[in-house]
C-alpha cells in the first residue's frame, strides 16, 4: 500500500523537507500561528510533549543538586550593557519596553531574552559568605529574541526552554559543572529523546556573547542539517565582575564567583520530529509521547468490544502507560492514520474475532510492523514492547548519523559532504579567517571541535591543524 495515500496534505519530506516539516507541526496540532509574526501557540499535544521534557531534565537536575527558582522577565536596560561582550551580541534580538502605565517609562525596560544579568543582579545581593556556595538554580521560563526568519519551535520570536545559573568559589569547580551539565544534556537526548548527539567545545566565533567558553550539543537531522539543541556556558568571572558578585572565603579575602550557564528550549521538540519523523508524520520516542498507546475498538457496536477496550485501558494504566481509547464516530483506517501521523508508538487494536482467539494486534509506529499479542498479561507485554521501541529508535537514530560523516582534506571535499547531506570531520588552524571562508564557500559552520581525534592540516588554508572540527549546514 503507498505510503503517500496516508498524508496527502503533507509534502514530501524528500522533495521539500521544509514544507514538510511545517505541514506536520501544523496538521498534528503541536502548534498554531499567533497573531503576533514569528510567534507561536504550542497546542495541548505539542505542550504535552514540553511536559514530558521537563518532567525528565527536572529529576535529572535535582538529582545533580540544582533547584528550580524564577525570576522577572522585565530587565533594566542598564543591566544588560554592564557586560559589554554580551549585550553586543543581543542587541539585535532585543525587544524593549518603553511606555507602561500610561507614561514613558524613566528607564527601558528589556523582555528577557536570557537572564543571566537579572539573576546575577540576584545572586550578588544574596552571596556573602563561601558557605553560600555553589548557588544551583535552573528556572523554566520563556525568552524573547526579535528574530527575522522564523519556524515553529526551530526559531521564533517567543520560546519556552529552562536556563540553568550556578555560582562557584573556583574556575575549576565551574569548569566541572558546566561539563557535567554539557553530559546530562547528552545523556537525556540520547536516552529519552532518542536522538544521539556530538558535544564538545564550541569556536570563538560561535560561543555564547559573554562567555569564556562554549560547549554545545549538536544532533544531525534527516535532511543532514545540524540542530544545536542545548548549550553549556562556563561565563568565568565576567558577569561576577560585572554584577560585583563577590563572596568572603576562607582566607578571609573577598573574591569574585565563577559563574556557569546552560539551557534547552522548544527547539528539542523540533529536534524530534526532524531527526524521527517519516513521509507518514510523527514519529515519537515513547519516554516523550503525549499517549504511548492508543487503543482502537474495531466493530464496537458489537457485545463485549467496548468493555474489553476499556478493560485494557485499565490494565494499562495501572502499569503508568500513558494510553488513550478513541471512541470516536469515525472509521478505523481514519484512526489509524491520524495516529500514524501524530506518532503514537503503538496502536492496539481489538474486535470480536480478537476477543475470540484472546488477543490484541499491535502496531508499531517506529517499524510500521504489525502483530498480535495474547490479552493475558498484555500490558506487561506493552511496557516492555515500549522500551524496546525507545531503543530501537535510539539505535536506528545513529546508524543514520553515523553513515553520514565525511571526511574532507580541502574546501572542494567539505562542499561536496555538505551538499552530500553529511557531517564533515575536517582539520582547522584555529584561525578566524579560515573559519569564515568555510562559511563563505559552503554554507556550513563549525558546529563543535572534536576533541581527542588530530588532523594533519586545515582544510582551508594547509597550514597545520590545532583542532578536528565537525562542520555542517545548520538550523
Amino acid at each position: 500500500m503507498d505510503n503517500r495515500q496516508y498524508v496527502k496534505e503533507v509534502a514530501d519530506m524528500n522533495d521539500d523537507f521544509a514544507k514538510w516539516y511545517t505541514d506536520v507541526v501544523v496538521k498534528t496540532e503541536l502548534v498554531d500561528y499567533g497573531p503576533v509574526k514569528g510567534t507561536m501557540v504550542i497546542r495541548p499535544y505539542g505542550y504535552a510533549i514540553w511536559e514530558n521534557i521537563q518532567a525528565e531534565m527536572n529529576a535529572r537536575f535535582k538529582a545533580v543538586g540544582v533547584k528550580n527558582a524564577y525570576f522577572p522577565m522585565l530587565i533594566p536596560e542598564s543591566y544588560l550593557k554592564r557586560e559589554a561582550e554580551h549585550v553586543e551580541g543581543f542587541a539585535p534580538e532585543v525587544a524593549v519596553v518603553t511606555y507602561a502605565g500610561g507614561a514613558d517609562l524613566a528607564e527601558k525596560l528589556v523582555i528577557r531574552p536570557t537572564s543571566e544579568t537579572i539573576i546575577c543582579e540576584m545572586y550578588a545581593k544574596w552571596l556573602q559568605s563561601y558557605r553560600d556556595l555553589p548557588i544551583l538554580i535552573n528556572q523554566w521560563a520563556n525568552v524573547v529574541r526579535w528574530e527575522k526568519t522564523t519556524r515553529p519551535f526551530l526559531r521564533t520570536s517567543e520560546f519556552l526552554w529552562q536556563e540553568g545559573h550556578t555560582v562557584h568559589a573556583t574556575e575549576e569547580e565551574a569548569m566541572e559543572e558546566t561539563i557535567k551539565m554539557l553530559n546530562v544534556y547528552k545523556e537525556f537526548a540520547e536516552n529519552v529523546l532518542a536522538i544521539p548527539v556530538f558535544t564538545g567545545r564550541k569556536t570563538e566565533k560561535e560561543k555564547f556573547a559573554g562567555a569564556v567558553a562554549t560547549y554545545g550539543m549538536e544532533a544531525m537531522m534527516l535532511d543532514g542539517k545540524s540542530l544545536q539543541a542545548g548549550t553549556s556556558h562556563y561565563l568565568g568571572q565576567n558577569f561576577a565582575k560585572a554584577f560585583d558578585m563577590q563572596f568572603l572565603d576562607k582566607d578571609g579575602i573577598r573574591k569574585y564567583g565563577y559563574s556557569t550557564s546552560w539551557g534547552t528550549s522548544t527547539r528539542m521538540i523540533g529536534a524530534l520530529i526532524m531527526a524521527h519523523g517519516d513521509e507518514r508524520g510523527l514519529v515519537l520516542p515513547p519516554k516523550v509521547a503525549p499517549i504511548q498507546a492508543v487503543i482502537v475498538p474495531i466493530a464496537a457496536h458489537k457485545g463485549g468490544v467496548t468493555e474489553k477496550a476499556a478493560e485494557l485501558e485499565k490494565a494499562l494504566r495501572m502499569k503508568g502507560i500513558r494510553v488513550e481509547t478513541d471512541n470516536r464516530e469515525a472509521s478505523p483506517g481514519w484512526k489509524f492514520n491520524e495516529w500514524e501521523m501524530k506518532g503514537v508508538p503503538v496502536r492496539i487494536e481489538v474486535g470480536p474475532r480478537d476477543i475470540e482467539k484472546n488477543q490484541a494486534a499491535i502496531f508499531r509506529r517506529d517499524t510500521l510492523e504489525k502483530s498480535f499479542l495474547p490479552l493475558d498479561g498484555i500490558a506487561e507485554a506493552v511496557e516492555k514492547l515500549l522500551d524496546g521501541i525507545q531503543k530501537n529508535m535510539l539505535e536506528k537514530s545513529r546508524k543514520n548519523r553515523d553513515a553520514r560523516i565525511v571526511y574532507a582534506k580541502n574546501l572542494e571535499e567539505l562542499l561536496a559532504g555538505v551538499e552530500g547531506r553529511n557531517f564533515v570531520k575536517a582539520g582547522w588552524c584555529g584561525c578566524r579567517e579560515c573559519e569564515d571562508k568555510v562559511k563563505e564557500k559552503t554554507a556550513a559552520t563549525a558546529r563543535v571541535i572534536v576533541e581527542g581525534e588530530e588532523s594533519d592540516t586545515c582544510v582551508v588554508c594547509g597550514k597545520k591543524a590545532k583542532h578536528t572540527v565537525i562542520f555542517a549546514r545548520a538550523y
